[in-house]
């Protein structure tokens, strides 16, 4: 078993990552709480899979189980469901010695996390990320949210969890869609990195496609150790933490115009990826060399760019509501060389030219007959 620290001051805790380990979340959890009522949150498909694994080990602890589930997909991260999940809380009487369980992807420990935030105005929660994105980067840091009709992740809290439990071996049931969403989490973890860590990926590329134990979990440990440590230097995203915005100006933006799970958020962040490479050739001073070199990394971990056509000032728009755009400027997270970069306002001209050229690339239109998607 290998831990890493995340030392937040005042909140620090452990996330713990071990084959199996999935088995033993009562005795971890016990070890950390006298919490006497457990709130498991999952999704329908994770709970098939795992909830009585978790609510039996939680049982032999002592904790009184109550279950929740929601429905699939980024759907479900919005605020009528936080509030039937609070409601549901309030109805079962549970207190502030409660503890929430996330059991499931980045939606379920995105939501579940709001609302231990928010019910009694705080109660415990700890994550259990059943998905590759979510153990590489959502269930640490204490970033919670949920969705507004007017972009993703507009209402959230920042909340630690008690600690996180990663267990590759979950992963082997992963749909590939999923598991290349992860990915691009990991690679932009890995080009943010000031160490080997993009050296390391290069040249695990193909046994990362393959799912090989030894390589994915080494993945998952550099990407936890990286993400630790930019959020120990900074929990409120006021200074280093913006660099794990990352892709995610146009991630987001396309995430709302296609619509909410109609592409993974991983396809979307690679995307921005390609995009924020070549913004920052014009505006950072990166050599087109680095934005080639990061196109050649997605492209081996699997990640082709997104063949939906979009209007680009759809998009544009969509950017203005995004939750890192100040006084109504869009920033960018621009980075001119590993482990270099800032963020910083883009004027809207020079936006709008790289979405127009953007657009216009075959890969930017609807694939053609015999193309697939």
């Amino acid at each position: 078993m290998t831990q890493v620290r995340v030392d937040v001051p005042g909140a620090e805790y452990t996330v713990s990552i071990g084959r199996g380990d999935v088995h033993s979340v009562g005795e971890r959890l016990r070890a950390l709480t006298t919490a006497k009522i457990a709130a498991l949150v999952t999704d329908q498909t994770v709970g098939d899979r795992y909830a009585l694994v978790v609510d039996t080990s939680l049982a032999r602890q002592g904790f009184e189980v109550v279950s929740f589930t929601v429905p699939p997909g980024e759907t479900s991260k919005n605020w009528s469901v936080a509030g039937e999940l609070l409601e549901s809380f309030a109805a079962h009487g549970l207190g502030r010695d409660s503890v929430v369980v996330a059991l499931g992807g980045g939606v379920v420990g995105d939501l579940a996390g709001f609302v231990a935030a928010t019910y009694l105005r705080g109660v415990d929660f700890y994550q259990v990320p059943t998905t590759l994105l979510a153990m590489v980067d959502s269930s640490v840091g204490g970033k919670t949210a949920v969705d507004l009709s007017a972009g993703k992740n507009l209402a959230g809290a920042f909340k630690q969890p008690l600690g996180v439990l990663v267990d590759p071996a979950v992963l082997d049931t992963l749909p590939e869609p999923e598991w290349q969403s992860g990915m691009a989490e990991v690679a932009k973890s890995a080009i943010l990195d000031a160490g080997d860590f993009l050296e390391w990926i290069e040249a695990n590329s193909a046994a990362l496609v393959e799912h090989q134990p030894a390589a994915v979990e080494e993945a998952i440990r550099r990407s936890i150790e990286f993400k630790a440590g930019v959020v120990a230097r900074d929990e409120k995203e006021e200074g280093p933490r913006e660099c794990l915005n990352y892709g995610h100006t146009l991630g987001h933006a396309l995430e709302k115009v296609l619509g909410y799970g109609t592409i993974t958020h991983g396809s979307a962040v690679a995307e921005g990826i390609r995009f924020a490479a070549r913004v920052a050739v014009q505006c950072a001073g990166a050599l087109k060399a680095f934005a080639k070199r990061q196109d050649k990394l997605l492209d081996a971990l699997g990640l082709e760019p997104i063949r939906r056509h979009v209007q680009p000032m759809e998009v544009l728009a969509a950017m203005r509501g995004d939750k890192k755009a100040r006084e109504g400027a869009i920033r960018f997270v621009l980075a001119s060389a590993p482990g270099e970069w800032r963020c910083e306002p883009v004027d809207d001209i020079i936006i709008s030219q790289h979405l127009e050229a953007w657009a216009a690339t075959k890969l930017a239109r609807p694939a053609e007959d015999g193309e697939g998607e």
